[in-house]
């Protein structure tokens, strides 16, 4: 039997009359990528904010690794190996690629800071930055430019490469391909499939092809509320999924 890395358990969330999230429960297995999907409005980054400790549920628990962190502050779930990409981009725009990877890279591995010693002469940081640009697909040559001046495409390997620093064992991807293109997408759709195995994977994205060819399974959250979920083949052919969400939108990607 898989073990769980992630367990959400019942989770509530109210906005004065609005049922943001309505007792959801989902089961992430380690080593899986797991896609939440639903139309807007339906309570996903509500939920991904829950899970990553920018709001606190109403009640309901969750449970990393087999530890309740229901609780706990945002950066004790990183040290714990959960950490979140956003929706809109967010990065150090006014340092360089390589000042922004050796921040987070020194934020992950704090035994190596030193008063004594720059950060940018550190050959450990240094090296775990370049290790971070390679696996996240970032030239080499564009190190040294500012980042704010990065294209959107470029920004968002490196924001991913930011989410990796610390080594997680969960990541949470909040609508990481929103403004790409299409050439953009497919890359980074080839980066989130290599982690598979490796880490476990919550992906909220609007990008249905991307989903249905990246997802070991598939939730669908609708008004809060989980409506269905299990395997890319299954919530394709769930009738209520069919009418609540995708309808003709399958269609189109997959004619």
């Amino acid at each position: 039997m898989s073990e769980l890395a992630l367990s959400l358990q019942g989770l509530h969330k109210r906005f004065g009359a609005l049922h943001a999230t309505n007792e959801v429960s989902l089961e992430l297995l380690k080593g899986e990528i797991h896609a939440l999907i639903g139309p807007n409005g339906a309570g996903k980054s509500t939920l991904i904010h829950l899970v990553s400790g920018a709001l606190k549920p109403d009640k309901g628990r969750i449970q990393l690794l087999g530890k309740d962190i229901s609780n706990a502050p945002v950066h004790q779930r990183v040290r714990a190996g959960l950490t979140r990409s956003f929706q809109i981009t967010s990065i150090f725009n006014q340092l360089s690629v390589r000042q922004n990877l050796l921040l987070a890279t020194q934020g992950a591995e704090a035994r190596y800071f030193s008063f004594f010693e720059k950060r940018d002469a550190s050959v450990h940081l240094n090296q775990c930055a370049l290790a971070l640009a390679t696996r996240c697909g970032i030239a080499h040559d564009l190190l040294d430019h500012q980042a704010g001046n990065l294209p959107h495409g470029e920004q968002r390997k490196l924001e991913f490469a930011l989410t990796l620093a610390a080594a997680p064992s969960v990541v949470l991807l909040d609508e990481p391909m929103a403004g790409m293109g299409p050439d953009e997408s497919k890359k980074l759709a080839a980066l989130v499939a290599s982690l598979r195995g490796e880490l476990t994977v919550l992906l909220v994205e609007h990008d249905m092809q991307a989903v249905f060819s990246l997802a070991d399974r598939i939730t669908v959250l609708v008004a809060g509320k989980v409506l269905a979920s299990g395997t890319p083949e299954q919530i394709r052919k769930n009738p209520q999924v069919q009418q609540a969400y995708l309808g003709s939108e399958l269609d189109d990607d997959h004619a």
